[in-house]
C-alpha cells in the first residue's frame, strides 16, 4: 500500500510517501518538504505565533494535496515537541484541522523515543545487541535504550538544537562565557538521564539519527548523503571533541561553508555539537553509527504491524 507520513517537527514539515508491505523495507515513493522552524516561532509565553501557525495550515493542507497527487491510501499525521510543548498546542491543532481536515496526533516524547529505537532496531537487526539510541531534534533529544524491539527506557529531554539556539545563544558567534553555561547546562540535563540508561548495561552499539547528527558526522569525515543510506557513516568522539572550540568560534556565515551543513540548519549546529559531544562523553562512547532510518519509518513499521495483525 501507498502510505503518506505527514511529519511536524521542531524544524521542518515534512511529507513522506512510501509503498509499503509487510516483511518489506519501506521504499521511499516521493518527499515533500519545508522549513517551518516552529521552535523558533515562539512568543514569551511559549505560544506558537500566529504566523508559526499560518506556515503550518498551509504546509499541512500543501501536504493533503501531494499525498493525494501521488496516490496515497492513508496519511498518518504526527507533530512532535514543538506542538507538543507550545502553551497554545489545542489551538494550534485546531487551526490545521480546520484548513485541511488533518488530525495531526502529537506525540509524546517517550512515544518519539520509542517509535525511533523501532525503526533503528528493524535498520541494525538482532546481531546489534544491546542498543542505545539518541536522536537531536529540534526541540528535544531522545533516548533510548534496550535489548528488544521496545526499549527498557525511552524518554525525551529539552535539549533540541533549536530550543537551545534560540534560549541561550543570540550572540553570532557565542562569547566564551555562553558557551561555558550552556555546556554545563546540557550535561547537568543528559546526567540525569545517564543512570537510567546505563543501568541495563552498557550498549553493545550505539547509534544516533537525526540531520543534526548526520551534519556533525559529515563535519566530521563521513561520507556525503549522495553516497546512498547503504554507506557506514559514524560520529567519533574524538574527532567531535577536536573540532568543538573551532565550531564554538565560527559566525552563520562560516558555519555554512562547512560540508553537509544547510543554510536552514546552520545557526543550530554549535548548540546540536554540545549536546553530541555531551552524549558522547557522558555515556563514555567512542563513536555513535549514523542510523538512516528515525521516527518516519517507525510510525511507518508500527502501522504495518498493526496492519498485519488484523490480517490486511
Amino acid at each position: 500500500m501507498r502510505l503518506g507520513v505527514l511529519d511536524i517537527g521542531s524544524n521542518t514539515g515534512h511529507l513522506l510517501v512510501v509503498d509499503a508491505s509487510g516483511g518489506a523495507a519501506p521504499l521511499p515513493a516521493y518527499s515533500f518538504k519545508e522549513p517551518l522552524r516552529l521552535a523558533e516561532h515562539l512568543d514569551d509565553d511559549g505560544a506558537i505565533t500566529d504566523e508559526g501557525i499560518d506556515a503550518l495550515t498551509e504546509f499541512v493542507a500543501n501536504a493533503l494535496q501531494v499525498a493525494e497527487d501521488k496516490g496515497c491510501e492513508e496519511m498518518l499525521g504526527f507533530a512532535t515537541s514543538a506542538v507538543r510543548d507550545a502553551t497554545n498546542s489545542d489551538d494550534v491543532l485546531k487551526s490545521v484541522h480546520k484548513a485541511s481536515d488533518v488530525e495531526l496526533q502529537v506525540l509524546p516524547g517517550d512515544d518519539e523515543a520509542r517509535l525511533t529505537f523501532l525503526a533503528v532496531r528493524r535498520w541494525f537487526g538482532w546481531s546489534s545487541g544491546r542498543l542505545a539510541l539518541f536522536d537531536i531534534g529540534g526541540g528535544s533529544l531522545e533516548i533510548a535504550a534496550g535489548a528488544d524491539e521496545a526499549p527498557e527506557v525511552a524518554t525525551s529531554v529539552p535539549l533540541g538544537a533549536g530550543r537551545l539556539t534560540r534560549q541561550w545563544l543570540s550572540e553570532d558567534p557565542p562569547s566564551a562565557k555562553t558557551v561555558r553555561r550552556l555546556r554545563a547546562h546540557v550535561r547537568a540535563e543528559i546526567g540525569r538521564e545517564a543512570g537510567a540508561v546505563l543501568r541495563g548495561g552498557r550498549p553493545d552499539h550505539a547509534v544516533a539519527t537525526s540531520k543534526t547528527f548526520r551534519s556533525l558526522a559529515r563535519i566530521c569525515g563521513a561520507a556525503p548523503s549522495g553516497d546512498g543510506p547503504l554507506v557506514r557513516r559514524v560520529l567519533p568522539a574524538d574527532v567531535l571533541r577536536e573540532k568543538l572550540p573551532a565550531l564554538a568560534e565560527m559566525d552563520d556565515e562560516q558555519r555554512r561553508e562547512l560540508p553537509g551543513v544547510s543554510s536552514g540548519r546552520s545557526h543550530q549546529l554549535l548548540a546540536g555539537a554540545m549536546v553530541a559531544d555531551a552524549v558522547l562523553d557522558l555515556f563514555e562512547l567512542d563513536q555513535l553509527e549514523i542510523c538512516p532510518w528515525a521516527l518516519r519509518e517507525g510510525v511507518i513499521l508500527e502501522r504495518l504491524d498493526a496492519l498485519s495483525v488484523l490480517g490486511r
